[in-house]
């Protein structure tokens, strides 16, 4: 699990010798590599801290953990938005960014109103799937 952040930056240099350069995909390998850095220097694969963790790592860092923790999961089942937002600011400064976090926290009307819009519904019947 946690070298999915080195293959993933893998892929996209990769992608990056076979299409060229393009900006937004050195944003994306800093996304890619960084987002399991953790503000205090806790995280993977490089252990680095705070302002060293590219910004755009830090923004996907709490928005990755906010789709995991109210997504259900074949191995897990969904938390509500509310747990999930009280997991994020519970781990402000030591996890995330705190301004980060505060910069999503503002944002909770939004987020909460596109997570309803995009919503999938649940599958009760699993009998009706194609396959």
């Amino acid at each position: 699990m946690k070298s999915h952040t080195t293959e993933g930056r893998k892929l996209l240099l990769h992608a990056e010798k076979s299409l060229g350069h393009f900006s937004y995909l050195d944003i994306a390998v800093e996304m890619a590599y960084g987002h399991h850095e953790w503000w205090n220097g806790k995280g993977y694969p490089q252990g680095i801290a705070e302002h060293n963790i590219p910004l755009c790592a830090r923004i996907m860092a709490v928005a990755d953990v906010f789709d995991a923790i109210v997504s259900q999961r074949c191995y897990k089942g969904s938390m509500t938005i509310d747990e999930a937002y009280a997991i994020i600011e519970k781990e402000k400064g030591t996890h995330f960014d705190p301004i980060v976090v505060s910069a999503f926290l503002k944002a909770r009307d939004r987020i909460s109103e596109a997570l309803r819009e995009f919503e999938e519904p649940l599958i009760e019947d699993k009998s009706t799937i194609k396959k």
